[in-house]
């Protein structure tokens, strides 16, 4: 049994957490809100990010990162890629060295454009970090219902380690050694997801969601190869598993943006009343800025990016990506 620190009380945090102690690991959650972590040792739920779940009792909540971190065997970062390097910076003046750090993380940078094991690198230095990511909407694993995920690291006797630490009869943990295309994969999904709430929003049906789902697979998996993934990554399940799921789940955060958007929501009132982060809203600037320099065809990532940011009609957006110039299908 391990000693492991969730550092992140979001709802895949928590439910990361949960599953962890329910396997007799040491676990310690960590949250950055003092009087947060009170709510949650008194009534052991989280309310606001995982009703209706029980927090074991043999979790540690904690607001204080050294003690969160204290010999600590493995580091599980589950804070949203908007505030990673904030907190990367608490960790960095922790004694973090010799532990094992694995991020579930999803997102890319806005202004650097990093991807989150790249921000972890750049502020921690050389240490032993992988990536876990997939079909895991939290609502579901929190409550036991079968699901799978693939951990990704350049070391395969970690990614091995962690899969054995992960593992049981309700979650199933791959391997993988494309540490950026899994972690592109479940990054660049919320975009996706996003255009196929949209196309919920103004009242499509499935034959729209499936095509939005296809071709947003394609546009993943160039991107991905121009920044150095392997293509066969997103025919998996941090690719085209987590797409389907975070496409089709009402309880997808980027999907529920997407809808609001069709239904003629603005963007700014929608994140206004979100307690949880959508990673997907930020990480198409992300993408749209960043394929300036690779100029990849794109043509739902920007079309999303015009109605997040440019104010485009969704259905002038449509009506653009089916009017595109004909062509075989790649």
């Amino acid at each position: 049994m391990k000693k492991i620190s969730v550092i992140g009380d979001g709802g895949w945090g928590t439910t990361l957490a949960i599953h962890l102690s329910k396997k007799g690991h040491k676990v310690t959650l960590w949250s950055a809100f003092k009087p947060y972590v009170a709510i949650l040792r008194r009534s052991r739920k989280n309310s606001k990010f995982l009703p209706g779940i029980n927090i074991p009792k043999a979790i540690n909540i904690t607001s204080d990162i050294k003690e969160a971190m204290e010999n600590s065997e493995i580091i599980v970062l589950a804070v949203p890629s908007c505030y990673i390097r904030q907190v990367l910076l608490k960790i960095k003046k922790t004694n973090y060295k010799k532990s094992l750090f694995l991020s579930v993380s999803k997102g890319i940078e806005e202004k650097t454009h990093q991807r989150v094991s790249e921000i972890i690198y750049k502020v921690l230095g050389k240490i032993n970090l992988s990536i876990l990511s997939g079909p895991n909407i939290a609502y579901e694993v929190a409550r036991g219902y079968p699901a799978t995920c693939v951990i990704a690291s350049k070391s395969m006797s970690q990614a091995k380690t962690l899969q054995k630490v992960f593992t049981n009869d309700k979650l199933r943990a791959y391997t993988s050694n494309d540490l950026c295309g899994v972690e592109l994969g479940g990054s660049l999904k919320n975009i996706i997801a996003i255009a196929a709430g949209i196309s919920d929003g103004l009242g499509f049906g499935m034959n729209a969601k499936a095509a939005i789902v296809t071709r947003g697979l394609v546009e993943m998996a160039r991107f991905g190869v121009a920044l150095g993934a392997k293509r066969e990554t997103f025919n998996g399940l941090s690719g085209m598993g987590d797409l389907v799921t975070t496409c089709m789940s009402g309880h997808s955060r980027n999907h529920s943006v997407g809808q609001k958007i069709g239904e003629g929501k603005k963007l700014k009132d929608i994140i206004t009343h979100m307690d949880m982060v959508a990673e997907g809203v930020k990480t198409t600037k992300s993408v749209y800025k960043l394929n300036k320099k690779y100029k990849i065809n794109m043509p739902i990532t920007t079309e999303i990016y015009k109605v997040l940011y440019n104010n485009k009609s969704p259905l002038k957006a449509v009506s653009d990506l089916m009017l595109r110039e004909k062509k075989m299908e790649d």
